[in-house]
């Protein structure tokens, strides 16, 4: 991260009714670690919420967990949201359960890596951080 000129930013959300926060937690941690700005939304935030917040707090990135089943309707819909207000240039990625087919379309609907339980939280701030080199405008 030494060529940016300033902290990646990243919002790290939960959304819908799934109460399990403590996988989020651990990543919001691990990416302030690796010395990025996190931002926690904490529980039960709908898409246009966190759509809202990414586009208040100028985030680089969006991290959704989700461990629901609702990831084929969450990803899309966060997606869409972001298309229409102009956030093309910030990555959507998430991790939680969801299935590699399931993996496999949304990445080609727009949605980037998406991290299986046991990813290590390095691999997770590396692929982050390489994407925001890539894409982002500093």
């Amino acid at each position: 991260m030494d060529t940016l000129n300033r902290p990646i930013r990243v919002l790290v959300a939960k959304v819908g009714l799934d109460g399990h926060d403590r996988g989020a937690k651990v990543i919001a941690t691990a990416l302030r670690d690796a010395g990025m700005e996190v931002i926690y939304t904490g529980l039960r935030q709908t898409p246009e919420m966190v759509v809202a917040a990414a586009l208040q707090e100028d985030v680089d990135a969006i991290g959704i967990s989700i461990l629901s089943g609702a990831h084929m309707t969450v990803f899309p819909k966060v997606k869409a949201l972001m298309k229409e207000k102009g956030l093309d240039d910030v990555l959507l990625t998430g991790g939680g359960i969801i299935p590699d087919e399931d993996s496999q379309l949304l990445q080609e609907q727009g949605v980037g890596k998406l991290f299986a339980p046991g990813t290590t939280t390095a691999d997770i701030a590396g692929y982050i951080t390489e994407w925001v080199k890539k894409h982002r405008d500093f």
